[in-house]
């Protein structure tokens, strides 16, 4: 537990370093972009909306604007593919290569997310839950995850939980790392390249933590 603790303390440590050094080193690309997105379509620069975070509690994430005016009506687990016609020209590149991100790092520095963790999802899915789902909230949100890094878009709502829940089980700094590097990967060749090459076994480990439960009981 206590091994736990220091990993977390170092997690958020670098939380703040890394966030931090983004922000100053690409502010010129963040102008960048601003300018593109007003040009090119209607609409503001930011896409703002509430997320659940850490243990339930509503924050408001950023993100570059990548679709158009009223997009953000969608369905529930039903993530946005590379055609959907609600995308500006801008925003397919904003999206490809995760630029549109990139503003999250003002909520890592609020310490309402972590560089690395389930990524947040819309307030209404919190009313899907299950218990074991819920688990995922046990960590602060993440820019990218276990999930995001194993095909993403490409997987089933639940199994994107799965990894959530995985991740958020057998949490450890190297796992961080493994992922943050396997981002630059998503981000160099994108998501489908990933869908059959996951960091984990995540029915392994859920099968590991059943068989652990039965024999708890049986002793």
């Amino acid at each position: 537990m206590e091994d736990k603790k220091f990993q977390k303390a170092i997690k958020r440590l670098l939380d703040i370093v890394v966030s931090l050094s983004i922000l100053i080193l690409l502010l010129p690309l963040w102008v960048i972009v601003a300018i593109l997105i007003k040009i090119t379509s209607e609409g503001p620069i930011f896409f703002l909306q509430e997320r659940p975070g850490y243990h339930r509690k509503i924050f408001m994430v950023y993100k570059f604007r990548t679709m158009k005016p009223g997009s953000e009506k969608m369905i529930k687990g039903q993530e946005v593919m590379n055609d959907d016609n609600r995308i500006t020209l801008i925003g397919k590149f904003l999206r490809r290569s995760k630029i549109d991100e990139i503003p999250q790092v003002l909520n890592v520095l609020r310490g309402e997310m972590s560089l690395v963790g389930p990524r947040p999802e819309r307030v209404a899915s919190l009313e899907d839950y299950t218990d074991e789902i819920s688990k995922r909230l046990n960590m602060k949100p993440g820019l990218t995850g276990l999930a995001q890094v194993s095909g993403n878009i490409y997987l089933s709502l639940q199994d994107r939980y799965k990894f959530d829940v995985y991740y958020v089980d057998h949490y450890s700094l190297w796992l961080d790392i493994k992922i943050i590097i396997r981002t630059v990967g998503v981000v160099l060749f994108g998501e489908a390249k990933y869908v059959d090459r996951c960091l984990v076994n995540v029915n392994k480990g859920i099968a590991e933590v059943a068989t652990t439960k039965e024999e708890t009981v049986s002793k």
